[in-house]
């Protein structure tokens, strides 16, 4: 019995690898921080493994400051800025379950990787630390990474009807109420960000989800269904993303 639920866990998280991995920018960041992990093994100086869980914390933050004050932005009234976050994010709050929707596009991560990292190894270098460039691996491609790697499995698995553990459990409730109750509440998504939206007065308590039930909490960013914007966006995207006329037309459609 045990090797037959032991088995159907190793195919679940072979799915879930398999939905990941067909997104290029996880391909990319994996060998990214793989390679980082691998220097650090090979030529970097011991102490600068203390800086790994740094950059896991600073990418909590990342996640939280990138969700809310981009990824969240007012959206914009010109439609090739509407079809940039688009793809980035409020297509993911237009169709939630959509796997090519998930994760975070390679034009966003790609730039923001080295933007961390030469920023990390500049300042480190202004500063006359010793080893500025290993200082930057640790915290950026090696910690900050690994970080981002276990947010886009945690996001996907939140949108996945699949089996879960207690944490995933627990992440999706949250996440849930970002998505259907408050699309400006619970922006973290990785365990421990939940701190962060606590800290930030992003939370939601049991008290307010009672009265946070209002259609335009569901809709995308509170925008009706048939927005010019969301029609055009959905139309230009739809091949990208494997939408079919059926979901489009349910996606259109306005509710009282």
């Amino acid at each position: 019995m045990q090797s037959t639920v032991d088995g159907k866990g190793g195919i679940e998280a072979m799915l879930r690898l398999s939905i990941m991995f067909k997104h290029p920018a996880i391909w990319i960041m994996a060998l990214a921080c793989g390679l980082a992990f691998a220097a650090m093994i090979l030529a970097a100086p011991a102490w600068v493994w203390w800086l790994v869980p740094l950059g896991i914390g600073a990418q909590l933050l990342n996640e939280y400051n990138l969700h809310r004050h981009v990824f969240h932005l007012n959206p914009p009234r010109r439609q090739w800025a509407f079809d940039l976050l688009y793809q980035a994010h409020y297509g993911h709050h237009d169709f939630p379950t959509n796997h090519g929707l998930f994760f975070v596009p390679i034009w966003v991560a790609l730039p923001m990787l080295a933007f961390n990292f030469f920023a990390v190894w500049g300042i480190a270098a202004v500063f006359g630390a010793a080893h500025a460039i290993w200082i930057a691996v640790a915290i950026v491609p090696a910690g900050g990474v690994l970080m981002f790697m276990v947010y886009e499995w945690f996001h996907m698995t939140a949108h996945l009807n699949l089996p879960k553990t207690a944490i995933e459990r627990h992440v999706t409730k949250l996440h849930n109420q970002h998505h259907f109750r408050d699309f400006s509440k619970w922006f973290h998504v990785s365990p421990g960000g939940e701190i962060i939206d606590r800290a930030m007065g992003t939370d939601i308590d049991r008290e307010a989800l009672k009265s946070q039930q209002r259609i335009e909490f569901i809709r995308t960013l509170g925008m009706s269904p048939d927005d010019p914007r969301l029609v055009a966006a959905r139309a230009r995207f739809a091949g990208k993303y494997g939408l079919s006329m059926a979901e489009i037309t349910q996606a259109a459609r306005v509710s009282a």
